[in-house]
């Protein structure tokens, strides 16, 4: 177990690495690397792998807007059914049950604002069970996914000049 703990810390760090140096990391061999990788995916606790897209560095128009969500639920329809609804939209990233003052959390991905504002008022605020919408752009990533965006020059000594 903790073997399998260690691996998904090394693939969430760098999930390019190669199976030999992920099993020098481990102290293991890469036999037993790709067969625990294997036995992760198979259950389930690994689910992808992707890159992190700094996409203001990218030459591309992208947008990000995390939208809150509030449903009334009624006898038939719960939770998971509504997740399942919103989930199928390629726009739609991420998407979380939370606590607190709203339901859901919902990471709409588009490339302009109006057509993520177009996606959540024609497709997800007409779900019946939705009954309030809150949109939230995101103006600038700093970090994501553990990756900092910053340039990596974190020295902020003054020079010194002669």
């Amino acid at each position: 177990m903790e073997a399998k703990r260690e691996l998904l810390d090394l693939l969430l760090s760098d999930a390019r690495q190669s199976t030999e140096d992920i099993a020098r990391q481990l102290g293991s061999d890469a036999a037993t690397v790709e067969a625990l990788i294997d036995e992760l995916e198979s259950e389930g606790a690994i689910r992808g792998y992707q890159a992190v897209v700094d996409w203001d560095s990218a030459d591309r128009e992208h947008v990000r807007a995390e939208v809150e969500l509030n449903v009334e639920l009624d006898r038939e329809t719960g939770y998971e059914e509504i997740a399942r609804r919103i989930a199928k939209f390629p726009e739609v990233s991420s998407l979380r049950l939370i606590s607190g003052s709203y339901d859901f959390a919902v990471d709409v991905e588009g490339e302009s604002m109006h057509d993520v504002s177009r996606f959540v008022s024609e497709q997800i605020a007409p779900i019946p069970e939705v009954t309030q919408t809150v949109t939230h752009f995101v103006m600038t990533t700093y970090k994501e996914r553990g990756v900092y965006f910053g340039d990596g020059d974190d020295d902020d000594r003054l020079a010194v000049s002669p």
